[in-house]
């Protein structure tokens, strides 16, 4: 991937009981090499960030008609994935859905054939606990943090994260 900086959206679904969904990922020809992370993608063409959150949801999970909520939190972020370095302005919308029965979507590019294996939904004692790797760092205690006192009144902007 060229240096340009990527716009994704990504989402931050919650359940009926508060648990928000995670997929579970790693690299290519390494499935050792894993971590979770929250649903979502690039901007593509010229649709907005709304746009992709929505379609990028519906191509991972298979999860329709779910409204966006606000932005909750904003971040750079750099790391190798696939062979290659991967740099991403990442704006995180909050969204909630009735619907907790959910399977990877038929809709995934090929590289996120190899490099998906799975999605659950976490607790935030479960985030808290973990031994895993969940991105973006600190979900736990974001979660934790919009549980208790709802969403912020303008994206937080968190710290810049580079693996």
């Amino acid at each position: 991937m060229p240096e340009a900086v990527r716009r994704v959206a990504r989402v931050v679904l919650l359940d009926p009981d508060d648990r928000v969904l995670l997929l579970h990922g790693h690299e290519p020809d390494d499935p050792a090499r894993d971590w979770w992370f929250t649903p979502g993608g690039g901007v593509e063409g010229d649709e907005t960030r709304e746009q992709a959150a929505v379609r990028e949801l519906a191509e991972e999970t298979g999860l329709t008609g779910v409204l966006l909520g606000p932005v909750l939190w904003q971040r750079i972020c750099s790391f190798p994935f696939a062979g290659e370095r991967w740099n991403q302005d990442e704006w995180y919308y909050l969204a909630r859905t009735d619907r907790t029965e959910v399977a990877l979507g038929g809709a995934l590019t090929e590289l996120e054939t190899r490099s998906v294996a799975g999605l659950r939904w976490w607790t935030s004692a479960e985030l808290s606990s973990t031994r895993e790797t969940v991105y973006p760092t600190r979900l736990a205690g974001l979660l934790r943090a919009l549980l208790d006192e709802g969403p912020p009144p303008r994206p937080v902007v968190l710290p810049p994260d580079v693996v």
